[in-house]
C-alpha cells in the first residue's frame, strides 16, 4: 500500500544554497518527514506522506521551489564542481566558469547532462547523455554524445565554446529524443546542425585526443585540510541524512558564512571553506546525530541506482568484502536492477532479464560485467559470469579484483607512465570464450583438440550433442560455464 509521494528536487551541479535547503527542510518538516536522501545525479530525494502532500505541493508553490515526482523527474544537469578545490587543481574550470554555464541554461534539460574537469577522478565522464569535458584550451569543451538506452558514444568532431553549451544541448535534445529520427546517428546530427546558420557555434579544431585520468576515487569523508580552511565530506551507510541533522547543518553554515553545500554522485555531501576556529560547531551536531564519518573505502566506491534492492544487495557484497579483507581501490563497482538503466563502474552487477513475472527474491539472477581496462570512464562491459545466485556474487567479485591487481603489477612502475588512458571509439577486441566444468574444471576448447571422443574434434560446444558429458566426471553439458580463456586461473564455485 503506497503511503508516500516520492519527489525530487534538482540542484544544478550539485550546488545548494544552505538558505534554499533550509526553506525545503522547513517544508518537509511540516509534512512530517523524517529522513531524505540524495540521488546519483546529485539531487534531493524526498518521501511526502500522502496526507500532506497537498499542503506540502501548495506551500513549495508559493516559495517558488520546483520539485518532480519522481517517475517524472528530469535529470538534473551534474558536474565535477563539489571536487573543484579539494580534487582538482591547475585547472581553467574554476567555479565562476562553472556558474557562467549554470546559468546560460534557460530550459530544464530533459537529458543528462554532464559537465566535467578533464583533470578530476570524482564524477563519472560519460554517465550523461551530452557529456562535456574541458580540454587543454580554455573555455573550449570536448563533447561527447551517448545516446539514450545506450553505451555507444560518439566524440563530436571539434571543440565547442564555452558560451555555446547551453545552446548546442538544447538543439541536440531536440534531434535526439524526435520521434521521427529513427536511428540515433552523431555524423548525421553533426552535419545537420552545420548546415543550419541559426545553430551557428564557436568552435576550434581538436588538436589531442582525450586523455582520461585512470581511475582512483579521492577519499570523500571526514574532516579534511584545504589551504587554510577544512572542507567535511558526510556519506550515510543507509543513504539517509536525518533531516534534523540537515536543518542545523544548514543554521551553522548561515551563522559561519559558508554559502555552498554540495551533492556529489556518490550520494554525499561535502561542505567546503570551514574556517579552522568553526570547526567545532561540525563536531558537535556530528556528535549530536551519532555521524560516523570514516568508513572503508571499499563502502565508498559505489554506484547505484535510487531504489532499496540495489542497497541491500550493496550491504551483503561489503559485508563479504570485509570478511574476505578485499582491497579495492582503484576500482569502482555498480549495482542495476533496471533494464534501460545503464550504469558505469569498473565492475557492473546486473539483475539478469528472466522473464518469469512469479519468481521468488530469492531465485534473481545477476551478471557480473567489467570494463575491460577497470576504468568505469571506458568504452564497453565484458560479461564475466551469468546469471549468479546472490550468496556466490562475492567471491566472483574478489576473482576479478584480484585479476585487476594482477594487471596492475605488470610492467615496471619506473618506467612506465600508465597514469591516463586515451579514450577512443575503437571496437572492442573479440574476446576468446572457453566452455569448463563447474565440477572438475575440466575444459571443453573450441578451438583444440582436447576432448575424449575424436568425433567433437573441430566442433564448437554449441555443436556437441545435449547427451556430451564431461570426459573426467561425467557431468552433462549443462554443468559447463562458458568463461574467457584467461579466467581460467581462478577457482571456479560449485553453485550445487
Amino acid at each position: 500500500m503506497v503511503t508516500s509521494n516520492a519527489i525530487v528536487i534538482n540542484f544544478k551541479g550539485g550546488i545548494i544554497s544552505p538558505g534554499y535547503l533550509k526553506e525545503v527542510l522547513l517544508l518537509a518538516k511540516e509534512a512530517r518527514v523524517e529522513n531524505l536522501r540524495f540521488g546519483l545525479r546529485q539531487q534531493l530525494l524526498l518521501d511526502i506522506p500522502l496526507k500532506y502532500f497537498p499542503d506540502f505541493a501548495n506551500a513549495c508553490k508559493e516559495k517558488g521551489i520546483l520539485f518532480y515526482n519522481k517517475k517524472e523527474a528530469l535529470p538534473n544537469i551534474v558536474s565535477s564542481y563539489p571536487a573543484d578545490g579539494i580534487f582538482t587543481s591547475n585547472s581553467w574550470l574554476k567555479e565562476g566558469v562553472y556558474k557562467d554555464i549554470f546559468d546560460l541554461f534557460d530550459y530544464e534539460p530533459q537529458l543528462k547532462i554532464n559537465i566535467c574537469d578533464k583533470n578530476q577522478r570524482f564524477v563519472l565522464f560519460f554517465t550523461g547523455h551530452l557529456n562535456w569535458v574541458s580540454s587543454p584550451t580554455a573555455h573550449f569543451w570536448y563533447l561527447y554524445i551517448r545516446f539514450p538506452h545506450s553505451r555507444a558514444i560518439y566524440c563530436w568532431p571539434e571543440l565547442i565554446y564555452t558560451n555555446d553549451i547551453a545552446n548546442l544541448s538544447k538543439v541536440l535534445e531536440k534531434l535526439i529524443l524526435n520521434p521521427t529520427n529513427e536511428e540515433a546517428n552523431g555524423n548525421i546530427f553533426y552535419q545537420i546542425i552545420k548546415r543550419n546558420k541559426k545553430s551557428h557555434y564557436t568552435t576550434k579544431a581538436i588538436e589531442e585526443q582525450l586523455s582520461i585520468p585512470k581511475f582512483s576515487l579521492s577519499y570523500y569523508e571526514g574532516f579534511n585540510k584545504s589551504e587554510s580552511s577544512y572542507w567535511l565530506g558526510i556519506y550515510r551507510r543507509d543513504e539517509l541524512f536525518s533531516l534534523k541533522f540537515l536543518l542545523e547543518a544548514c543554521e551553522i553554515c548561515l551563522a559561519t558564512r559558508v554559502g555552498e553545500i554540495y551533492t556529489t554522485s556518490w550520494k554525499s555531501l561535502i561542505i567546503k571553506g570551514i574556517d579552522p576556529g568553526q570547526r567545532h560547531y561540525w563536531d558537535f551536531i556530528l556528535g549530536k546525530f551519532r555521524i560516523n564519518v570514516r568508513h572503508a573505502a571499499n563502502e565508498l566506491n559505489w554506484q547505484i541506482e535510487d531504489n532499496k534492492e540495489a542497497l541491500i544487495l550493496k550491504r551483503i557484497i561489503i559485508r563479504y568484502f570485509d570478511k574476505e579483507d578485499v582491497r579495492t581501490f582503484g576500482l569502482c563497482f555498480a549495482i542495476q536492477t533496471k533494464p534501460l538503466f545503464n550504469m558505469f563502474a569498473s565492475i557492473v552487477i546486473r539483475k539478469s532479464n528472466l522473464k518469469n513475472l512469479n519468481r521468488l527474491k530469492s531465485l534473481d539472477r545477476y551478471d557480473i560485467l567489467y570494463e575491460n581496462s577497470f576504468n568505469p570512464n571506458g568504452a564497453g562491459l565484458t560479461l564475466f559470469r551469468e546469471k549468479v545466485e546472490k550468496n556466490f556474487i562475492g567471491p566472483y567479485l574478489v576473482s576479478l579484483c584480484k585479476m585487476f591487481y594482477e594487471r596492475e603489477s605488470d610492467g615496471n612502475l619506473l618506467t612506465e607512465d600508465n597514469t591516463q588512458t586515451a579514450y577512443s571509439e575503437q571496437p572492442l577486441q573479440e574476446e576468446k570464450y572457453i566452455h569448463q566444468c563447474k565440477h572438475c574444471l575440466t575444459v571443453y576448447d573450441e578451438t583444440e583438440e582436447n576432448t575424449s571422443g575424436e568425433s567433437y574434434i573441430g566442433k564448437s560446444f554449441e555443436e556437441l550433442p545435449q547427451n556430451y558429458t564431461c570426459p573426467l566426471c561425467d557431468s552433462g553439458k549443462g554443468d559447463f560455464i562458458r568463461i574467457k580463456q584467461e579466467q581460467l586461473e581462478f577457482v571456479e564455485i560449485d553453485s550445487k
